[in-house]
């Protein structure tokens, strides 16, 4: 980290910014800790990441974080303006996000109506342009490993911003893919390869993409809670578009706003995302050039047996729960 030492800041200069960690300061929590919204004496606001001891975001996590948020700028990628190491103290400084994270607003049925159509697919096409960077466009091929609706935060003109890349991983060179024995996400963004066996790509992010886009556009969640006669999100998702009623899945709120060609795009890009099969996936590139192009003829998504077999969607929980 000593490249990274000029974006170090004091623990003082933060607690004077927070007003000592106030509850009052406080506009967030998670499993790694609390989040504070902070003022800087030039009166820059900024928002201030405070680890707690047991938070699943250790050490190794919290230098991955600063290292690659160094090096990434992107408009559609949070900014990490510094970090404070101090005795029993990590924190990281990130740029303040006046509208916090997408699924304040998606899965709180009183905030769901503020997205309308065009807001959601300036999100969803602010998201894939931030992955493209991520993995193509950037000094570092990076896979993020964790995208989700509380990963992306959104602005005060509702532009999507990624965050959190401490379970972020640098790929080298040519390299497309690699393995870990240790599965860190979460479950329901997993593509199946990696939650099964641990294999990683690009396309797993893909995955976690097409995921995040079903989401947005049914404003539902996607689980991996399987019960007898249970269909998740995706599964859903592809019954419907083969029975030929792909809007059933749009969120009711979008009656009056959706863009009925955007819609059936996004349907039908979200279901080439999650396919099985990661080879068949599409680029992060072909992605956003069938996200801003209606021209471009789209290929037609193969269903996934895990959608469609109680049994195997019971022995992949299964898998994943012994991992």
């Amino acid at each position: 980290m000593i490249t990274e030492q000029s974006l170090q800041f004091e623990l003082r200069t933060i607690e004077e910014a927070t007003n000592n960690f106030s509850i009052e300061n406080r506009i967030g929590e998670g499993g790694f800790g609390v989040v504070y919204k902070g003022i800087l004496p030039s009166g820059l606001e900024i928002a201030v990441k405070r680890l707690s001891n047991g938070s699943a975001q250790g050490s190794l996590e919290f230098k991955n974080e600063v290292v690659l948020l160094a090096k990434l700028q992107h408009r559609n990628l949070v900014r990490l303006l510094g970090f404070c190491l101090h005795v029993g103290e990590k924190i990281l400084i990130y740029e303040y996000v006046a509208n916090h994270s997408l699924d304040f607003f998606l899965f709180d049925p009183t905030k769901q109506a503020n997205l309308d159509w065009s807001t959601r697919y300036k999100i969803i096409r602010g998201i894939a342009r931030g992955m493209l960077y991520l993995h193509e466009d950037s000094r570092l091929r990076i896979i993020h490993r964790d995208l989700k609706t509380s990963n992306i935060l959104l602005d005060d003109e509702m532009n999507p911003k990624i965050s959190d890349f401490g379970m972020a991983r640098i790929i080298c060179g040519s390299q497309t893919r690699a393995m870990t024995n240790r599965i860190v996400g979460t479950y329901g963004y997993m593509s199946p390869e990696y939650a099964m066996h641990g294999h990683f790509s690009v396309k797993s992010d893909v995955f976690s993409l097409g995921v995040l886009v079903l989401e947005i556009i049914s404003g539902k969640k996607n689980t991996c809670v399987f019960q007898p006669g249970y269909t998740d999100l995706l599964c859903h998702a592809w019954n419907t578009w083969k029975n030929g009623e792909p809007f059933k899945i749009l969120d009711s709120y979008l009656v009056d706003s959706i863009s009925e060609n955007e819609a059936l795009r996004c349907i039908n890009i979200a279901l080439l995302c999650v396919q099985e099969d990661d080879e068949l996936r599409p680029s992060m590139a072909s992605v956003v050039l069938m996200l801003n192009s209606s021209s471009i003829p789209l290929l037609v998504p193969r269903k996934s047996s895990f959608c469609f077999s109680e049994k195997n969607q019971i022995d992949t929980i299964r898998a994943v729960g012994d991992t």
